[in-house]
């Protein structure tokens, strides 16, 4: 009996420890905390966890071979292709290229990559997965530099779809070849483009194409260069051959940039245009200061080969003449005939002082004159003032030091004088008047001016 009522007593105890668990969980699990979790962990569950197989297991991965295209042995696969410009980096004239960086991405099908869905929801993987599936072996043509940005980790986007669609985007930052034409430089513009190529594949096995036609190609809108303004983007495809592989579908990228003028103005066009109105300063110089005007001469002549050559040393070294070479080197042709000017003008003045001195010592003595009269002449009287010297002969010149601008004549009335005396003395007054070395000077102050406005007004009507 005692043994009975312990068994009993046991058992008791044992629902009663029973019955106290199974009440303490339904107050745990009726708490608003714990509901509301539990609904969450149900929405939000890993679905890692829900697959029993790895996500190459559910794209079937190991059961394909990628290293063949999709549809292999058919028809061309389409790859379309879109991008997206996030900068244009810099534009080198020296060496001919650009840098841009933007988003490539490019879309395709693969039923090898297709899974079972319910709510036909993609999913996404970043470039670990790359390297095992099949993807688009597109390249940039005529490319020095490119590299697909890594930091932190590479900026590659995998996209796949149920039903076996790709979206396969990346960003890339390219260095390409732009091959510019200068005939214009500065006032010209330039078109560059952007050149991409499947690098395997002939259009008979992959056909890339743009997936939206001009609105596959966005930009954004802050883009701006220091030394170009961007007018377009656009794109254009057509096939590239090539003799020992064939037909390639090839994509392009074009943009048209268009030279800022202001920054040149500033450099090279108003410093030559006031080294060459500088250079006009001599003549309003007077022509027995020797040193003013061989100084001003010499110095504008080196300035304007100082800007030459500051201007072809950020240039590349072409064969063909550029828009501001011609004006620089007209310019300086302007400023080189200046100190010509001056050399002629000087050259005159010897040449006439020579002969004024001749003419001194052959007519140095004069006998049997009654009456002398004293003349004072510079080199711009008229031909009237050459008539009324047809009575009068030439007695005795003034020395060289005791006129310096105007000759003094003394000349003496003679009765005697005949008609071939007169014809002698008015052939010589008429060679000094056209031999005036003042003219040159004041033919150059209208001509060298209005022939530098006529050049700019064909320049910029021409080039602008």
């Amino acid at each position: 009996m005692p043994y009975f009522t312990k068994l009993l007593l046991l058992i008791f105890c044992f629902v009663l420890l029973v019955e106290s668990r199974r009440h303490r969980r339904r107050r745990w699990t009726t708490h608003p905390d714990v509901q509301r979790a539990s609904h969450i962990f149900k929405r939000n569950r890993d679905l890692t966890k829900a697959w029993k197989g790895k996500t190459e297991q559910l794209l079937r991965v190991d059961e394909h071979d990628f290293t063949m295209r999709p549809a292999f042995g058919g028809p061309a696969i389409p790859v379309g292709v879109d991008v997206q410009v996030e900068s244009l980096d810099s534009i080198s004239e020296v060496d001919m290229d650009f840098t841009m960086t933007l988003y490539l991405r490019h879309y395709w099908k693969d039923e090898r990559l297709s899974f079972p869905s319910t709510n036909n929801k993609s999913m996404t993987f970043d470039g670990r997965l790359v390297k095992k599936i099949w993807v688009p072996d597109v390249f940039f043509v005529h490319s020095k530099r490119s590299f697909i940005h890594d930091t932190t980790t590479d900026n590659i986007m995998l996209r796949v779809f149920p039903d076996g669609h790709v979206l396969y985007s990346m960003r890339v930052t390219v260095t390409a070849m732009c091959n510019m034409d200068f005939s214009h430089f500065p006032l010209d513009s330039q078109t560059c483009s952007l050149e991409l190529e499947s690098y395997a594949y002939t259009d008979e096995d992959l056909m890339l194409y743009w997936k939206n036609g001009n609105e596959s190609l966005k930009t954004d809108e802050k883009i701006s260069l220091s030394q170009f303004l961007i007018q377009k983007f656009h794109t254009t495809s057509r096939l590239a051959f090539y003799s020992s592989t064939g037909w390639y579908n090839r994509l392009y990228i074009n943009f048209t940039l268009r030279r800022h003028i202001f920054f040149f103005l500033l450099q090279t066009y108003f410093p030559a245009t006031l080294m060459v109105m500088l250079s006009w300063v001599s003549f309003w110089i007077d022509r027995r200061a020797v040193p003013a005007r061989v100084s001003l001469g010499i110095t504008t002549v080196l300035t304007m080969s100082t800007i030459i050559t500051g201007v072809n040393a950020s240039m590349p070294r072409v064969s063909y003449i550029k828009a501001v070479d011609i004006y620089l080197w007209v310019s300086f042709v302007f400023v080189f005939l200046s100190v010509l000017e001056y050399a002629a003008v000087n050259y005159l003045t010897t040449v006439q002082e020579r002969k004024e001195r001749k003419l001194r010592e052959r007519f140095s003595c004069s006998c049997g004159i009654p009456h002398s009269k004293t003349m004072m002449l510079d080199g711009n009287y008229s031909e009237s003032d050459a008539n009324s010297l047809a009575g009068y002969t030439r007695n005795q010149m003034a020395p060289e030091e005791e006129k310096p601008e105007k000759m003094v004549v003394h000349l003496a009335m003679s009765n005697e004088s005949n008609s071939s005396r007169k014809r002698g003395l008015k052939g010589h007054v008429g060679l000094r008047i056209i031999q005036n070395t003042h003219a040159i000077d004041k033919y150059s102050r209208l001509i060298f001016p209005g022939t530098y406005i006529f050049f700019n007004l064909i320049y910029w009507s021409v080039f602008s």
